[in-house]
């Protein structure tokens, strides 16, 4: 049995996709499954068990000899969130039970860190684990998955293997339910559907001009193959970026939404919501090299691939992967 927390999330819905796809048929379902939106990413996949996660460890407990591996993707991921307490409970020690629970039963761990820890990259985007306890990142979200990566580096007693994954910003198919959270590409879509233009925010810095802000945006589907990789070699236990190591503006990705649908941008620039700008990440990139060195050779899907395999397969639709 392999174990997903998140299940009924964006990434944790597209992971089982692809482990169904391997004929990993006997999967785990962990999350909180109130939210009917989340519960269409499920539908028509192969799920041998649903755990609410609040008695996750008490199934644990009772099945552990029978599972295999343990993809600790769930988490509150709200960067508008600002109350501490959620995410000490839901990120932090929530993953550290899971953490010591993995140990106890040698089961190989997987879980999500996220570029939020590099806060504004004045240390930059390498994944040096010497580095990360000097972190800041910008906001209550970013700092709950620093704070468990400083917590996982300093444990004696680990999983046999185990594997932090950085993920950059993340986008691609079973977002719908996300809302403000959702990709750019995602509300870029439904803006260009609504009304024919798209909404940038506005640069607030004098080194960046509108709209050329950048991201290293990855697509889920790239995302799980890396998972995936790292589930069968179980080696080179550590944290890891996880982007394409290319970043791009918010221009680029506006044009490639406007040009998979065939369309003439038309672009709008607005003011950066007041409660965020002063969190604003203006530049991530992810250095790939460590990944690289362990053997993933796989490449990235470009932007302009991604986006157009996105809005055409799955937007256009409303379909789900």
């Amino acid at each position: 049995m392999i174990i997903v927390t998140g299940a009924a999330g964006f990434i944790g819905s597209c992971l089982i996709q692809r482990l169904n796809q391997d004929g990993f048929n006997f999967i785990i379902a962990v999350d909180d499954f109130t939210n009917p939106l989340k519960m269409k990413n499920l539908e028509g996949k192969k799920i041998q068990e649903f755990v609410n996660r609040d008695v996750f460890f008490e199934w644990l407990d009772k099945n552990q000899a029978e599972v295999e591996f343990c993809f600790h993707i769930g988490a509150r991921t709200d960067t508008t969130e600002f109350d501490q307490d959620i995410f000490n409970k839901l990120n932090l020690n929530y993953s550290k039970q899971i953490w010591k629970k993995c140990h106890l039963y040698q089961i190989p761990l997987i879980y999500a860190s996220s570029a939020a820890t590099y806060g504004n990259g004045e240390l930059g985007y390498d994944d040096n684990e010497l580095v990360i306890p000097q972190l800041k990142p910008l906001n209550p979200y970013g700092e709950s998955k620093n704070d468990f990566d400083k917590w996982a580096l300093l444990q004696k007693d680990t999983p046999f293997f185990w594997a932090g994954l950085k993920f950059f910003n993340v986008f691609g198919p079973n977002e719908y339910h996300k809302g403000r959270m959702a990709s750019v590409i995602f509300h870029a879509y439904n803006q260009i559907k609504s009304s024919g233009r798209i909404k940038l925010f506005k640069s607030h810095r004098p080194d960046y001009k509108d709209g050329e802000q950048m991201r290293d945006f990855v697509y889920v589907k790239d995302l799980i193959e890396v998972c995936i990789h790292l589930m069968h070699s179980r080696r080179n236990s550590g944290i890891y970026n996880l982007g394409t190591g290319k970043a791009r503006t918010f221009l680029d990705l506006a044009k490639a939404t406007f040009a998979a649908l065939n369309l003439e941008p038309q672009i709008d620039f607005i003011d950066t919501p007041e409660d965020i700008r002063d969190k604003y990440q203006y530049f991530t990139q992810a250095n790939m090299s460590k990944l690289r060195l362990i053997g993933y050779k796989k490449p990235f899907t470009s932007l302009e691939d991604s986006v157009q395999d996105y809005v055409s397969n799955y937007l256009v639709g409303d379909n789900y992967l």
